[in-house]
């Protein structure tokens, strides 16, 4: 029934243009790390009116069969700002759709009036008691792109089984119901309702229990600059500010409202650094603000730049700010915990590919670090369990900017790290530290961890699998590289095949996650280097981190080993040249 899309599909045919319409109508949209996300536009492939009513039908159709007071408990509903006029698709239209469906079988639906960050559909799930929750979002994917991101009960993303028991679901009812194009029905049926104001402000009241400082907050004279990068951000990041007794944030005045277009970046992801955050950076030299907080256009991650002596503007990786959540969320607990309180009690993740920087904070300190598979849907299942078991977690992130600090959301979120960060600076100011300066004494503490993260765009699956299998059969049949150029490679992990050199099994402690490619090299000279694809992205991404003992320090030898040997990674076993792959900076 949307006539911009079904146009799409008839002028291909018109044209002569078999080849993309098999591409686009002879696959369907799969859950990766980050729910379904695609582009917006006509096809089985892509994110449209129908695609997300199909996924709806097969959500309602598994939920229907695993909970028998669905109806009751209810369905959250949330959504961003994208939009695109070609294919007369938006975020809200297709959250607006979300609903019909679920209202028209009478389901209680919570669909927020307005648009709202990522991380409030699964603190929602959790606060009002729902069965599940979908956020229409794309996060800080291009324009072009839109996504379906499913909650389950526990306020986790979901994970396997249930992301193949829904598609299989979905499969079974494609033809939409009577009722699920009704959009208008969010607006006539006494079901919904608007958890807008409730859930904002009891997500403000949840922020205060990790706000550990709020005297000096309010003396402070440190002034922070907020960019929401055309999104959702804006006005929660204010209301967050004011939780912790800040004075608001200055908004960066281009992008602070929301624009799908995102028109004054090249993209709209704060992971890019400097490039994207030129606005923000020139604002806060004018207003003489030090520090730099950006969010995402869902808000859902954090970008921190800050002003050094020098003058220049230190953009921090997400490494780099894990190291300093990590040593100020225990510095926090160990102040405010009571004298019975267990250390080993206590709990830090991230994903396999992130900073191993909290092991070696927790090995010190004597809490516990847990390593999961690539993304927050990982982390908030393991998180929930642990929380179950008695257990206290105090953060968790993943290195693409993604950090949660204490556990009223179980997903990352750019919010409540956005005031974490201002709270952690203001503090540091006090004792006459910067937060580059902070970094250096936490390495100095617990050791140097220098890591490099970056990526090859490749948007030909076929070579991408070529890549990886060659690296599977390296030296001959089922056998990966002993070395990679001049470095000796002591451990292989690959969690595709589920194999792991190090374990007397050689099986991976890690779950097998065989829809992506993903292995580790853990090379004798201490570096560990993955290569993986992206779960949202046409991406080829490499990590490699060097951890060094506290003590033995010699940072630019260790950046030079390390720049050295990612060569001979890109080198030996991507072979851009040979694989057309276009490298991130190009």
């Amino acid at each position: 029934q949307n006539q911009k899309t079904k146009e799409q599909i008839e002028r291909l045919l018109q044209d002569g243009r078999h080849g993309e319409l098999r591409a686009r109508l002879c696959c369907r949209l799969t859950f990766g790390t980050a729910g379904l996300r695609s582009a917006m536009g006509a096809g089985f492939c892509y994110i449209n009116d129908l695609t997300v009513i199909q996924s709806t039908q097969g959500i309602y159709k598994y939920l229907e069969r695993n909970f028998s007071d669905f109806k009751q408990r209810g369905f959250v509903v949330g959504y961003d700002t994208r939009g695109q006029v070609t294919s007369n698709c938006s975020s809200k239209k297709l959250a607006k759709l979300t609903a019909a469906v679920l209202l028209a079988k009478d389901v209680l639906v919570y669909f927020f009036s307005t648009y709202v960050p990522t991380p409030f559909v699964p603190y929602a799930v959790q606060q009002l008691g729902a069965v599940a929750g979908v956020m229409i979002t794309a996060s800080h994917n291009r324009k072009e792109d839109n996504g379906y991101k499913v909650y389950w009960e526990n306020g986790a993303q979901i994970t396997s089984p249930h992301d193949k028991e829904i598609i299989k679901c979905i499969e079974e009812c494609v033809e939409p119901w009577n009722g699920s194009w009704n959009e208008n029905l969010v607006d006539t049926s006494p079901l919904r309702q608007d958890p807008l104001k409730k859930i904002c402000d009891s997500y403000m009241e949840d922020l205060t229990k990790i706000c550990y400082h709020r005297e000096l907050n309010v003396q402070s004279s440190l002034k922070f600059v907020h960019t929401s990068f055309h999104g959702v951000g804006h006005d929660y990041v204010q209301l967050a500010f004011q939780a912790f007794g800040f004075q608001p944030p200055i908004p960066v005045p281009e992008q602070k409202d929301p624009d799908p277009d995102f028109s004054t970046v090249k993209c709209p992801n704060p992971e890019e650094g400097e490039s994207v955050l030129e606005l923000s950076l020139r604002l806060a030299e004018k207003e003489d603000a030090k520090v730099v907080v950006a969010t995402d256009p869902d808000a859902d991650r954090l970008a921190v730049a800050e002003q050094q002596e020098n003058g220049c503007w230190k953009v921090f990786t997400g490494n780099e700010l894990a190291a300093l959540f990590g040593w100020w969320m225990f510095s926090c607990w160990k102040q405010s915990c009571s004298q019975d309180a267990d250390v080993r009690n206590v709990y830090m993740l991230a994903t396999t590919v992130s900073s191993k920087i909290l092991r070696a904070i927790a090995l010190k300190e004597g809490f516990h670090f847990e390593e999961t598979l690539p993304g927050f849907k990982w982390i908030g299942s393991r998180v929930k369990n642990l929380l179950d078991d008695g257990k206290e977690v105090l953060f968790a992130f993943e290195e693409s900017i993604g950090f949660m600090c204490g556990t009223s959301v179980l997903d990352k979120d750019g919010v409540s790290a956005a005031v974490v960060i201002a709270e952690m600076a203001t503090y540091l100011q006090g004792q006459g530290l910067t937060l580059a300066q902070k970094l250096v004494d936490i390495y100095e503490m617990y050791g140097y961890h220098i890591s490099k993260t970056s990526y090859f765009l490749c948007y030909d699956p076929p070579t991408i699998k070529r890549i990886f299998e060659r690296l599977r059969n390296f030296d001959g049949p089922q056998s990966y590289p002993k070395c990679c150029g001049a470095y000796n490679i002591l451990h292989v992990r690959d969690v595709t095949t589920g194999y792991d050199s190090s374990q007397l099994n050689k099986k991976s402690v890690l779950p097998v996650s065989r829809s992506s490619q993903m292995i580790t090299f853990t090379f004798q000279n201490g570096c560990v280097a993955t290569l993986r694809t992206s779960g949202t992205e046409p991406k080829i991404k490499y990590y490699a981190e060097m951890c060094a003992l506290p003590g033995h320090s010699d940072r630019s030898v260790l950046e030079e080993e390390l720049q050295k040997l990612i060569e001979a990674l890109i080198e030996n076993f991507l072979e851009p040249a040979k694989n057309g792959l276009t490298w991130r900076s190009a």
